[in-house]
């Protein structure tokens, strides 16, 4: 095969995600033009819908992307979300109903999310825990600190006009954005960024270079938990209540937005654009297939085709590289 060839293919496999969102746009857009005569895409409200789908699991997958270009994995961040919903709602309902108890409530409840965070670090960094293993345990312990945090009921109500504000129309969607662009800018543009892939490529050689890699995880597994719990706040705030399990859905979705954006699981690769195009294509199928009136479990096995794709096509992309 000739290198020009070899050039197009590699360009392709490397587009492949946001050229399938594109496609996935064309499509459900030209079926709402022949059945409904309206549009999709150019729908406020269609938009809106698929921006607040993927706010949540996009804010667990910045902090995945990170912990997964060290080439660890966070199964605890579904469940430290869970754990944060609870916690907000309840700090908030010591406030009276006033918006000025956020101030106190948003920095304790991330605080709280930071321990299994810290735990997660230490059990991986200076334990030599296997991330899996050592997630998967503080995915019960965060599992069960949320029940307990929510009392006798699996969700905790609120009414606070300051809460009830930050999940209210595209507040959600702008804050997420906000947080998007400078976790891209953390990751692409400073020394932190650069650490972060060389420990994912090779933890050795990132050790022979001075890095500091125990410290380092350490800080990545407390992002994780950090953007795990202002998911978990973000979700109070859009339903107004805290619900032990309401990152149970979106672990996975997290992961998979991960995967589908690009990175490997191996380490050393991915970013958080990749990340966000992978979270839009999950919204996109998810609301789509209701839009176009499809049983919703549909969107669990086109979301595990799109997954499997993925990783084909980075291996695929591999050996491409390889060859070239």
């Amino acid at each position: 095969m000739d290198s020009s060839r070899l050039d197009k293919i590699a360009l392709i496999t490397k587009l492949w995600p946001w050229l399938f969102l594109c496609a996935l746009l064309v499509f459900f857009e030209a079926y709402a033009q022949v059945s409904a005569h309206r549009s999709f895409l150019f729908n406020a409200y269609n938009l809106q819908s698929i921006g607040l789908a993927a706010a949540a699991p996009l804010l667990l997958a910045i902090g995945q992307t990170f912990v997964i270009i060290t080439a660890g994995i966070d199964l605890s961040a579904g469940f430290v979300m869970g754990l944060a919903a609870v916690c907000v709602a309840q700090f908030t309902l010591f406030g009276s109903g006033s918006p000025w108890i956020l101030i106190v409530s948003i920095p304790l409840t991330i605080l709280v999310c930071l321990i299994p965070g810290l735990v997660n670090g230490v059990l991986i960094a200076w334990l030599g825990v296997p991330a899996f293993i050592g997630t998967l345990g503080m995915y019960g312990v965060a599992r069960g600190a949320g029940f307990l945090a929510a009392g006798s009921g699996m969700t905790v109500s609120v009414d606070n006009a300051g809460l009830v504000w930050l999940g209210a129309g595209w507040t959600p969607v702008v804050l997420t954005a906000v947080l998007l662009i400078i976790m891209h800018l953390l990751l692409s543009k400073t020394r932190f960024g650069q650490y972060t892939y060389a420990i994912g490529g090779n933890p050795q050689s990132a050790v022979r270079a001075g890095i500091n890699v125990k410290r380092h995880l350490l800080v990545v597994y407390l992002i994780a938990a950090a953007f795990a719990a202002v998911g978990g706040i973000i979700y109070t705030a859009r339903f107004a209540a805290g619900a032990a399990n309401a990152g149970e859905p979106m672990l996975l979705d997290s992961i998979a937005a991960v995967v589908i954006g690009g990175a490997s699981l191996f380490g050393g690769t991915g970013n958080v654009v990749g990340t966000l195009i992978g979270a839009l294509i999950i919204a996109v199928i998810q609301f789509g297939l209701v839009f176009i009136d499809v049983n919703a479990f549909w969107q669990f096995i086109v979301v595990g085709i799109v997954i499997i794709l993925s990783v084909l096509i980075d291996q695929y992309k591999d050996r491409l590289g390889g060859a070239q």
